[in-house]
């Protein structure tokens, strides 16, 4: 059957668990066309990355300088910075030197922050930071080898860590591990392994959880040899791999990409996710190449198919935030709403230039525009009580000048 963006049957639910500790913070409403005028601008490079530690938003990516919004001197910040919600002002004793990329951010304990990438110092590839002064915490070791971290997820007392790595401390791991969230041991009972990565290395992409699921997402076909083409659940109660399989990412792309999923989200109660795609145009066929598709987290069965696919016809989406009232997607898309689109506007299809927003049950696009300078594309979402955080490459983000960090408040 032909995917297009109407709505397909939704899968129905039997049992549904608590409220997801890691998934996306309900908001009641879409939220605002029109920026906070607070936001902190990233002078050069671009942003990957959020976290939020009681009220201070860390900031991660590949950037040397920042700025207030009020002004003022430009600060030296080496990849990764933190700023107050409420007032944009930066902190000024959050300096941490940090020689490579930030690709992953999660809120740890006590005013902490978990910071994983490419850089080797203070640790290699995984390092533990305290927000107030931007120390280590020298309690917490998981140094990364053979790789980098791209992905992180906190549960409790548990730390989720994606990447491309083969090793974490003396542990084999190859790309995704758990490790303690106070020491960085790795945990000896929690060993899925990717596998059979497609064209090159093994590499997670994106983890989202709920208390009993973690999904992932990357350059695989296989979880613990297990068929998963590039997408998959892994059930936290027993640590093995969930009866939940599509074969909905097996077909190819283009050429160069290989593996073409990047970011992905659960819903608020942690009833379904979506995944946001790169890959090329593909109009008229039932590949989810540049696409958003929602999944339902319980499915069960070997063939499940997405609820909803919405195609831009040909431009990346990188990064999504599902909040219940809207699933908001950021790239470089031109367009939503796009299935006969081949780097064209095909019937149908609305203009949401770098930024939009798509209907959780119906799968089309809302009429949320903003717009954005297109660049790269958006590389993070955060969603707040008071607001949308959007990160990139670009200085333009609805009609304003946002460089690379933007936020977009509650309605």
């Amino acid at each position: 059957m032909r995917l297009t963006t109407a709505l397909i049957a939704v899968t129905s639910l039997a049992v549904l668990p608590a409220a997801p500790a890691s998934a996306g913070l309900r908001q009641p409403h879409v939220v605002s066309e029109n920026p906070v005028n607070t936001t902190p601008h990233v002078l050069d490079g671009i942003v990957t990355a959020f976290a939020l530690v009681g009220r201070t938003v860390v900031v991660g990516g590949e950037f040397s300088a920042v700025r207030e919004a009020r002004g003022g001197a430009d600060l030296p910040r080496a990849n990764v910075f933190a700023f107050d919600l409420p007032t944009g002002r930066v902190l000024p004793g959050f300096a941490p030197d940090l020689d490579g990329p930030v690709s992953a951010l999660a809120p740890g304990p006590d005013g902490t922050v978990y910071v994983g990438g490419a850089f080797t110092w203070p640790a290699r590839g995984l390092t533990r930071l305290r927000v107030s002064d931007g120390a280590p915490v020298s309690s917490f070791s998981a140094p990364v080898y053979a790789g980098e971290v791209t992905s992180l997820v906190r549960l409790g007392g548990a730390l989720y860590v994606g990447g491309d790595f083969a090793r974490i401390g003396r542990s084999a791991r190859t790309a995704l591990a758990r490790v303690d969230a106070g020491t960085g041991a790795v945990d000896p009972h929690f060993t899925v392994t990717p596998g059979d990565g497609r064209g090159g290395g093994v590499r997670i992409y994106a983890m989202a959880a709920t208390s009993d699921r973690l999904v992932v997402d990357g350059s695989f076909t296989t979880l613990d040899g297990l068929r998963r083409p590039q997408l998959g659940v892994i059930d936290l109660t027993t640590g093995r791999v969930a009866g939940w399989h599509t074969e909905a990412y097996a077909p190819a792309c283009k050429p160069d990409f290989p593996s073409y999923v990047r970011g992905l989200d659960l819903s608020p109660d942690g009833r379904y996710f979506v995944v946001v795609t790169t890959g090329g145009p593909a109009p008229r066929t039932t590949k989810l190449c540049d696409s958003a598709a929602r999944f339902e987290t319980y499915a069960k069965g070997d063939a499940i198919r997405p609820t909803w696919v919405n195609l831009t016809g040909g431009d990346s989406l990188y990064a999504v935030a599902v909040t219940g009232s809207a699933v908001y997607v950021g790239g470089h898309q031109r367009w939503l709403n796009n299935p006969r689109g081949a780097d064209t506007a095909g019937p149908g299809a609305v203009r949401r230039p770098g930024i939009g927003a798509i209907h959780p049950v119906t799968g089309r696009a809302l009429r949320w525009n903003p717009t954005r300078e297109r660049g790269i594309g958006v590389k993070a979402f955060l969603t707040v009580k008071t607001g949308l955080l959007v990160g990139s490459d670009t200085t333009e983000l609805g009609h304003e000048y946002h460089a690379r960090v933007g936020m977009f408040p509650a309605a």
